[in-house]
């Protein structure tokens, strides 16, 4: 290095063996001690150094640096932690007298609010807020901050005791929870159906014609109506929600998507609303490790238990009431540690809940209401040990003492058992035809040979729109898996679900689905049941099903709550077994029987007589892909097919419709 002159600047090096530095200087507060003098340091240099610097020996602090102050003494035993200059006793004082007398630390922090620590700390402001300084205003208003979140399952929840009023909104939650839409656009058809009820003093019992009328709705329940947008009742809803509130049990019989989830979600919580927990707090606080919920709700699947769960978010949004879910195949650790934070609404699935009893984490004895939705879907899955050892072999209360709903699409010799065992003096409501299909759905049904299957739902999908939500039925695992890849070879965006996927993988694909990511989802029966997506535009069963009761499950997930839908089922030689109660769900669904389809069946009719043979002619004129589209929604009423009489209780009153 040279100077100005061009001479060189000698460099001082420090000799090898260089005594300890000094210390430094009285009041230097860096967090290392300086260097020795200069060392290293050119003499143009040190000459330019501020006098600061040469104090320090040649020790300049970065710009931001801020001198170490040590901390402040450590509250002692018995102190909570939180500064407080009002109070006395419980060892405040002397933590008072050690912090300068007014509670609040020194030297600077969030909890200093003197003139040099910068402005009122954020505990002095929240508590000045409150209403003055000092620690109960200030819990007071944390914890009236955490509140509003209770019906959705905010953390530190403490309800209390009064479930009858209206906190205060949460504007996240609320765009959460309402930012779908869940409306129809056809509800004024839905005035053609006939619904027949019958039961013991069945003329007591008075329809919902619009929800507006409703002036007996709790705040919570009519401010979650106002926004979903609901404004006139499907006809389970009009005439379950009075049933309901008269607290009477009730089996209702109705067709998928017609909106079953509001009909038992709203009059079960507008009731807990008004009558309060009664003595499952106290329950509660007795045994903390185990939760005593109000009301349960069991269904088949995981998926239509997370949906009823979704619901019932919305339902008990601003309100005391804490809802929860728990269901097979995820984590059975951080369910229960859900429960742990509070239950008062509870949604499961028959085994994992059979499984959260038996560890002692919920107690089924001040269970006021019992749901059995989609009743029998569980028991064609084989959940009628487990549905009776929940309502039969524990401590929930007895028919009588509490209420029970059954809520099935069909209505089989296994369900009126269920019904007479776990339903007294019920109402009976049949909404349509028992075990129909919605007149919303159009179906049609397409000649297609196995090997040209694949080419046909091609098709099919290219003439879809773009935004249009599908969902292609296969009968297996593996049928899924190759489908979901023949699909994304071909470019299109596709998921797929089964039984063998996990939770989560489930989970995601549904999502994507809902949110229209990947608008095409190939599924087996496990998602058959209980997918509640208002807005899928077509089904198809690439595979049929084997029994017409898992047709009528599958086109379902169409034509939802008043929305219009399309079902397009594959049909080959396979699916003769099927053919005669297809043929009679198209006629009294209003829906155009193909020529071929009649042929068929009554071949099938003639062979089941003893008249064997081949099938002459069958596939000679099948039409071809797309021919026959049926386009006109049904106008004609279902016909109604009444269930035996000794299941409907005692007294039997004539039968009525809306």
């Amino acid at each position: 290095m040279r100077n100005a002159t061009g001479q060189p600047i000698p460099f001082h090096m420090p000799p090898l063996h260089q005594p300890p530095p000094p210390m430094p200087p009285q009041g230097f507060s860096g967090r290392h001690p300086p260097p020795p003098p200069h060392m290293g340091i050119p003499p143009p240099m040190v000459a330019s150094m501020p006098a600061s610097a040469h104090a320090n020996g040649g020790y300049m602090p970065p710009p931001n640096f801020m001198p170490h102050q040590p901390p402040p003494p450590l509250p002692h035993a018995g102190m909570n932690g939180i500064a407080n200059g009002s109070g006395t006793g419980g060892g405040r004082q002397p933590l008072q007298q050690q912090l300068g007398g007014n509670g609040r630390w020194k030297g600077g922090g969030m909890f200093d609010s003197s003139p040099n620590a910068g402005g009122p700390s954020r505990f002095t402001a929240a508590s000045s807020a409150a209403g003055g300084g000092g620690r109960q205003q200030l819990m007071s208003r944390f914890q009236a901050a955490s509140t509003p979140a209770a019906g959705s399952g905010a953390s530190n929840f403490q309800p209390s005791d009064d479930w009858s009023q209206l906190l205060s909104r949460n504007e996240r939650m609320e765009r959460e929870l309402f930012s779908g839409t869940t409306t129809g656009i056809n509800f004024d058809d839905y005035d053609s159906i006939p619904v027949e009820m019958t039961g013991p003093d069945r003329e007591s019992i008075q329809p919902v014609e619009s929800f507006a009328s409703m002036t007996d709705f709790h705040p919570v329940i009519g401010n979650a109506v106002k926004l979903i947008g609901y404004q006139k009742p499907t006809p389970v809803q009009k005439w379950a929600i009075p049933t309901t509130l008269a607290k009477r049990d009730l089996m209702a019989c109705a067709q998928t998507g017609s909106g079953k989830t509001a009909a038992f979600l709203v009059p079960i919580l507008n009731l807990m609303y008004t009558e309060g927990p009664g003595h499952s707090q106290a329950a509660v606080r007795a045994n903390r490790r185990k939760q005593f919920p109000v009301a349960l709700v069991l269904a088949p699947t995981r998926e239509l238990a997370s949906q009823i769960y979704d619901e019932a978010r919305k339902f008990s949004y601003r309100s005391q009431v804490r809802c929860c879910v728990v269901y097979g195949g995820a984590d059975i650790g951080s369910q229960v540690r859900e429960l742990d934070r509070g239950c008062h609404l509870l949604v499961a699935t028959p085994g994992r809940l059979v499984d959260v009893m038996e560890r002692g984490r919920i107690g089924l004895d001040h269970c006021r209401f019992l749901v059995l939705d989609e009743a029998d879907r569980m028991l064609d899955m084989g959940f009628e040990p487990q549905i009776r050892r929940i309502v039969e072999q524990d401590t929930m209360p007895q028919k009588g003492q509490r209420q029970t709903l059954m809520f099935s699409a069909t209505f089989p010799k296994e369900i009126q058992h269920l019904a007479r065992d776990f339903l007294q003096d019920y109402i009976f409501l049949a909404v349509g035809r028992v075990g129909s299909t919605s007149q919303n759905i159009t179906q049609e049904i397409m000649w297609v040979e196995e090997a040209d299957k694949r080419a046909c739902l091609e098709e099919l999908l290219q003439n879809r729109a773009p935004d249009a939500l599908v969902l292609v039925f296969v009968e297996t695992k593996r049928g899924a898996d190759q489908l979901e890849g023949v699909l994304y070879q071909q470019g299109f965006p596709v998921a797929s679900i089964h039984g063998d996927r996990s939770q989560a993988d489930r989970e995601m694909a549904l999502r994507n689905f809902r949110t229209g990511q990947t608008p095409i989802l190939v599924a087996t029966a496990v998602a058959a049941r209980g997918l509640d997506i208002p807005n899928v535009v077509q089904v198809i069963n690439y595979d049929l099903p084997s029994d017409i009761e898992e047709y009528v499950h599958r086109i379902g997930r169409t034509g939802r709550v008043g929305n219009l839908g399309r079902a397009t089922s594959f049909f080959n030689d396979k699916n003769r077994n099927i053919v005669k109660d297809l043929r009679e769900l198209l006629v009294e669904s209003n829906q155009p029987v193909p020529d071929w389809l009649a042929r068929v069946a009554s071949e099938a009719q003639r062979s089941m007589q003893g008249r064997r043979g081949g099938a002459p002619g069958v596939t000679a004129k099948v039409p071809s892909v797309g021919a026959t589209i049926a386009r006109a929604v049904a106008a004609a009423a279902f016909s109604l097919r009444r269930p035996p009489l000794e299941f409907l209780g005692n007294s039997v009153n004539s039968s009525s419709s809306s």
